[in-house]
């Protein structure tokens, strides 16, 4: 019994190791890095296809993936039925469905939905926000837990930004509109833990953040980064007290102030990157109050437009452009690369298995090296479907929502 137990465990802890959960929008680490290995390489619509299944209408958010469950925001009937939909892993058969009635007029893009947020779970719950039409909370077997109506979520380019859960916490970045804030509610019973009022604006003008907060273990403390319209801010996710602050992400003429990355944090190196033409910055970690003057470590004033977000690898970021990709020096913000994609990109990207992942608008994934001397190709995989939301990894599969259809792709055993 003892050699057998000293045979299973290695072999369990392993089997555990691996099947590794997706859990919220970017995945683990709300960073887009996954431990997973042995992932597909190559596939079509129809090698290396698990199974596809046909979604009701389009959507940009991402699915989420939690053991032999797959979670997804849906929005119907031009937003005014917006549900979340737990599908199961196996076949992608609906497993229950919870939607909400929303009759207001609420105001968005053309290109963005009423379902550009992701879920997030912790294996017990699942939260979604479906921005004026409230937050919900759910077990994993569709019973709603709580509710919040946190009031009108109006931009004219609509909303985005997905909740995280941090320890007993469900943090949102709601907004933008005339009325912007971050909140924390407990995720037990939903109740206000802490909430930052930020600047808001008539939902007519070019000002706002649709960014998810990353929080991290970042120079020996945790920190929840946020990008907002101009400036990276860090707080301590447990109360919400301001730990530093760093300007840049401004355009250096004009009123225009949009964000719509996620931060992205490096072991020691924090760095914001605005959307609509505007600034990208890096900051050095470890400070507090103002650290503009003495951590800011670089300031490129002028980037294409940004929609998606990058990752970090090593001492290089990854970065996603509308037009394509991009490789920067961390440390300095010197662009070593760039490569257009047919199609530009929305999505952001994903590293695993020592590659990168990231899907184009018209459907087709590119999986490049992360090589910081030039542009390495792996493969380009085409499922001709229009897609703005980005991959989910878990257990060797990869997810992709495109504007039609949910797909598991999976190398044949």
């Amino acid at each position: 019994m003892h050699r057998l137990a000293a045979i299973l465990i290695p072999l369990f802890a392993l089997a555990s190791a691996r099947a590794d959960n997706w859990p919220a929008w970017r995945g683990p680490t709300g960073q887009g890095t996954s431990a997973e290995k042995n992932l597909p390489l190559k596939w079509s619509p129809t090698e290396n296809v698990k199974w596809k299944i046909a979604l009701p209408d389009i959507g940009n958010s991402s699915p989420v993936v939690w053991g032999d469950k797959i979670f997804l925001t849906q929005a119907t009937e031009g937003g005014k039925k917006r549900s979340l939909l737990c599908l199961g892993r196996k076949d992608g058969k609906t497993l229950w469905e919870q939607s909400v009635a929303f009759d207001e007029v609420e105001p968005k893009h053309n290109t963005n939905t009423y379902c550009a947020a992701t879920s997030a779970t912790d294996g017990e719950r699942v939260v979604v926000s479906h921005g004026s039409a409230g937050v919900y909370c759910y077990d994993l077997a569709g019973k709603e837990l709580w509710k919040r109506d946190l009031g009108p979520c109006h931009h004219i380019w609509g909303n985005a930004a997905s909740p995280i859960i941090e320890k007993n916490l469900v943090i949102l970045n709601f907004g933008p509109s005339e009325k912007t804030f971050l909140i924390a509610m407990n995720k037990q019973d939903g109740s206000d833990v802490w909430k930052l009022d930020e600047i808001g604006k008539s939902p007519k003008e070019y000002f706002g953040s649709w960014s998810t907060p990353v929080v991290a273990e970042i120079a020996g403390r945790r920190e929840l980064v946020m990008t907002w319209p101009g400036v990276i801010k860090s707080y301590n996710p447990a109360d919400g007290k301001l730990i530093w602050s760093c300007t840049g992400l401004e355009k250096n003429t004009g009123k225009d102030r949009l964000t719509y990355t996620s931060p992205l944090v490096g072991n020691d190196t924090i760095v914001g990157m605005a959307g609509f033409g505007g600034a990208a910055i890096g900051a050095k970690a470890g400070g507090s109050g103002d650290v503009t003057d003495s951590h800011r470590l670089w300031r490129t004033p002028t980037n294409p437009q940004r929609i998606g977000s990058g990752v970090i690898v090593g001492e290089h970021i990854y970065a996603v452009n509308e037009p394509g990709l991009a490789c920067i020096e961390l440390k300095t913000g010197k662009q070593l690369w760039s490569e257009n994609v047919q199609g530009g990109i929305w999505s952001s990207i994903v590293h695993a298995d020592g590659r990168l992942y990231v899907v184009s608008q018209r459907g087709e994934t590119i999986v490049f090296a992360p090589n910081p001397k030039d542009f390495e190709l792996l493969a380009k995989n085409n499922l001709n479907e229009m897609t703005r939301a980005s991959i989910a990894v878990s257990d060797g599969e990869l997810f992709i929502r495109t504007y039609k259809s949910l797909w598991c792709i999976a190398e044949k055993k």
